[in-house]
């Protein structure tokens, strides 16, 4: 897993810049520092006392509205960048520090120029996580890495040729995505004020606004397939780290290279499931609740979904969105079944514990699911490739809940070009 967050934080941040094609000087750079102050919310009973949550913010971006790209020009030319973040989470002793790392994008929003929308993604290291002698009430990450998500919203209150300054509304989200418990999360609400420094790059060559708005609209479709690998842990007493695999397709539409939808079916297989079945552990054992899932592990063990996927391209990166409905997940049963009865059930359970019982948000959560996350496409999207491969790197949860952390390899077919 901390491979998967090297990668994340490595590879994607370099492709957010170094995807434009030679031709074009590279737009405007931006540095933006930023101060930020709010409050870190509990995120368990008995949680550690927190006083003001401080955050010093700096991002690198460039400014792609002279990006002659037709997905600069669909999106109103974005910023996109790399921030860095440093977070005093309000109690030295019981939560540290933060020190985060996220690629992002900023787009105009309500046809606003001075109203700006942020959204980042990326990992954060904390210096201090759960520990069950000392630090017993801090149950909110008990991983020093962990994924981090980020969504400000900007109003420019000062603008001018070289500077920018704004005042933003920041929520932020910290997770190690269900690769270790206890994994309640972090989520923060902050007041900030920053500046955006514009540097424009030597030779910087402008591009006609007429050149760049000359795209008519277009559609395609798409057959794509992917297959998958991920990592979850299954409750306090199986807090061990275990595979989930996943095989998919679908077809769907791309709109002016840069809008993607599609429908799709995907296949799972939990090894937890799996093996908490095979091994006639306690809620699968004879007179139990689930006795008869041993008559087939694999099929039990198994998860088959309809999803339907919107992704926005930006040449050779892609931000991916799913939304899925799950056709026959079983096993989720013995998970609610455990996790959501008595706090810290042991491995053997009798018949006298408390179980999780069958509530309309169990119902939700076993039939909904989401994926969000990010690609790398081989060949720019841009072009419209007849085909394309691309590696991607995706946080699964059960409607809003992480259910494990996953990279994909897939390959897509274009055809039917208008």
């Amino acid at each position: 897993m901390k491979l998967f967050y090297i990668i994340t934080i490595t590879l994607f941040p370099i492709l957010l810049f170094a995807q434009t094609p030679n031709t074009w000087k590279k737009g405007a750079i931006i540095f933006t520092p930023e101060l930020l102050i709010g409050k870190t919310m509990e995120s368990n009973e008995d949680f550690p006392r927190t006083r003001l949550q401080w955050q010093s913010a700096f991002g690198i971006g460039r400014n792609h509205k002279t990006n002659p790209q037709e997905w600069a020009h669909r999106l109103k030319g974005p910023k996109t960048a790399l921030t860095l973040i440093y977070t005093d989470l309000g109690n030295l002793d019981s939560l540290g520090v933060a020190i985060s790392a996220m690629p992002s994008i900023e787009f105009n929003i309500f046809k606003s120029k001075r109203l700006k929308m942020h959204n980042g993604i990326g990992i954060t290291y904390f210096t201090k996580k759960h520990h069950p002698e000392y630090n017993l009430n801090n149950k909110a990450v008990t991983t020093h890495l962990t994924w981090a998500y980020r969504m400000n919203f900007y109003y420019d209150i000062l603008t001018s040729n070289n500077i920018d300054w704004r005042m933003g509304l920041s929520y932020s989200h910290h997770s190690n995505g269900h690769t270790k418990l206890m994994n309640q999360g972090y989520n923060s609400f902050l007041l900030g004020i920053s500046a955006d420094v514009k540097k424009p790059l030597q030779n910087f060559s402008i591009v006609k606004k007429e050149q760049r708005e000359n795209f008519s609209k277009s559609m395609y479709s798409y057959y794509e397939f992917r297959a998958g690998i991920g990592q979850n842990v299954f409750s306090t007493a199986f807090n061990n780290r275990k595979d989930v695999y996943t095989i998919s397709g679908e077809y769907g539409h791309v709109f002016n290279k840069t809008f993607k939808l599609g429908l799709g079916v995907q296949y799972r297989f939990y090894q937890h499931y799996y093996d908490y079945i095979k091994d006639r552990e306690s809620l699968v054992q004879p007179g139990r609740e689930f006795d008869f899932y041993v008559s087939n592990p694999w099929y039990y063990a198994s998860n088959l979904a309809l999803n339907i996927h919107g992704e926005i391209m930006m040449n050779h990166i892609g931000i991916d969105l799913s939304i899925g409905y799950n056709i026959h997940k079983p096993a989720y049963k013995i998970d609610w079944r455990i996790n959501q009865g008595w706090e810290n059930p042991p491995r053997e359970l009798d018949e006298k514990w408390v179980l999780g019982e069958y509530s309309t948000y169990y119902h939700l959560k076993q039939k909904v699911s989401a994926r969000l996350g990010l690609k790398y496409y081989w060949y720019g999207t841009d072009k419209s490739p007849k085909n394309n491969y691309f590696f991607g790197m995706h946080l699964n949860s059960n409607l809003g809940q992480a259910d494990f952390s996953e990279l994909s390899i897939g390959y897509v077919y274009s055809f039917r070009f208008r």
